[in-house]
C-alpha cells in the first residue's frame, strides 16, 4: 500500500524549499527527497516545476 502523508496541501516554508534545492543537487532520486520532506511525490515535482529545480530521473 502506498503511503500516505498528512501534510496534504500544507504551504511549503523557507526551510523545506532550502532542503529541497539541497537534496536535488545532490542527485537524490524524487522518492528519496520524498521521504526526507514527508510530501507527495506529486507535490514536490510540482513545487520543483514551480521554482525551476530539476530532479534527477534514476534509470
Amino acid at each position: 500500500m502506498a503511503e500516505r502523508f498528512e501534510r496534504h496541501r500544507q504551504p511549503w516554508t523557507g526551510e523545506e524549499l532550502d532542503k529541497l534545492k539541497t537534496l536535488a543537487k545532490k542527485g537524490m532520486a524524487l522518492k528519496a527527497i520524498s521521504k526526507a520532506l514527508t510530501r507527495s511525490e506529486e507535490s514536490i515535482k510540482d513545487r520543483a516545476k514551480l521554482d525551476g529545480i530539476g530532479i534527477a530521473k534514476l534509470r
